[in-house]
């Protein structure tokens, strides 16, 4: 079981995660020691340089400008606010950077340019960069590669048949033609999904089933639990429960015995003594920092703290690859093409995405008029 396999069937991911959990956890710690350090986790502080206004319509994203949430906008960072972050991310025991945007897309022109900047001037810090900006060509990725990007994160969210459920607006083999194009570079993949959105048992395997079979398989698998949030379509689901997370860091550790499996959104709700269990199972990656883009995390020193108690180190940068060299812009090989690349808009609806839609549009209304009415009635005051 220890070797890489990319012909897992959904069948036998299913009889893994179902497993006793106490023969699941020494399976999967098992081989989690073949191939990692157990006592060394890699730590990243994700960025969010462009947060709102997003064209798509996630059922479980704050950012879908089509949602009314607590989430206030803003608009690319400068490079110089990006150098900061990271360098207060470095002094706090991260080893990289991951930097998200609120894009459906990239788009070549002058806010990529800038996206390319930050990348190499994080890379110069001897720092991993890790981007997350949506749908990427084969050329934006040879672009990123160039500027030293270590990662590219791109997940894929659930199984193909859920993520209709989810999401409407993009398609699933979107997902998997990026990770093709990145691929193509020397830039590893960073890929996984969330759990707890109402999917079943069957669509959790189905997602590590997509996953595994990749060739090669992701260097990077997040697995997130949902954090509902007030305003989207998933704000009534129900929190997993640490159980469910234990079992699904275990399986994938079994299934991708060579990945970094990433503990990610949802560590707030999770104890010590839980996260503890996910190390154990085979976790080896977090984020850490206030917020994950745009909901909670752990505080660093929480995370820090916690590392101490179980006598873990945080992970050296490019432990298993080497850092990638940086081009500069004057001397890239790779120019802006002005692509419009046309990505998948699938044709069909998300009954509770499009009740959200309408309730958010019925908000905003209301607080036009009740702003219009203060501000008539100020105007009468003077």
């Amino acid at each position: 079981m220890s070797e890489v396999r990319h012909n897992w069937t959904k069948e036998e991911i299913l009889n893994i995660y179902n497993k006793p959990l106490m023969e699941l956890l020494y399976d999967a710690a098992t081989i989690h020691r073949l191939h990692h350090d157990p006592n060394t986790v890699q730590v990243s502080t994700l960025l969010s340089i462009k947060t709102g206004g997003c064209s798509e319509d996630c059922g479980y994203c704050p950012q879908a400008a089509r949602y009314h949430t607590s989430v206030e906008g803003n608009d690319l960072m400068s490079v110089q606010q990006v150098k900061a972050q990271a360098l207060r991310a470095k002094s706090t025991g991260s080893s990289r950077v991951c930097m998200g945007a609120a894009w459906r897309n990239v788009k070549d022109g002058p806010e990529f340019d800038q996206v390319l900047e930050m990348v190499r001037t994080i890379n110069k810090l001897d720092m991993e960069v890790c981007c997350t900006l949506g749908m990427v060509t084969e050329n934006q990725a040879k672009r990123l590669a160039e500027a030293g990007l270590y990662a590219y994160n791109h997940n894929l969210d659930s199984s193909e048949e859920y993520y209709k459920e989810v999401i409407s607006t993009r398609g699933f083999e979107d997902r998997l033609e990026t990770i093709d194009n990145v691929r193509k570079t020397n830039v590893t993949v960073c890929s996984g999904g969330i759990i707890g959105m109402g999917e079943k048992l069957e669509d959790r395997a189905g997602m590590l089933v997509a996953l595994s079979t990749l060739n090669p398989q992701p260097e990077s698998v997040p697995i997130n639990a949902l954090v509902a949030v007030e305003g989207t379509p998933l704000e009534d689901e129900e929190p997993v429960s640490i159980w469910e997370m234990i079992r699904m860091v275990a399986t994938t550790r079994i299934v991708m015995p060579e990945t970094q499996v990433r503990l990610s959104a949802g560590r707030t709700q999770m104890s010590q003594e839980g996260q503890a269990m996910c190390f154990f199972a085979g976790a080896n990656s977090i984020f850490a920092g206030d917020k994950l883009l745009t909901t909670p995390n752990p505080d660093v020193n929480e995370d820090m703290k916690l590392f101490g108690l179980l006598g873990v180190n945080p992970q050296k940068p490019f432990t298993k690859k080497v850092q990638p060299q940086t081009v500069e812009a004057a001397d890239s090989k790779y120019e802006a093409l002005g692509e419009k690349p046309k990505w998948t808009r699938p044709e069909h609806s998300i009954e509770r995405n499009e009740q959200k839609k309408q309730e958010a549009k019925d908000i905003r209304k209301q607080e036009k008029q009740i702003k219009d009415l203060v501000s008539e009635t100020e105007s009468v005051k003077k």
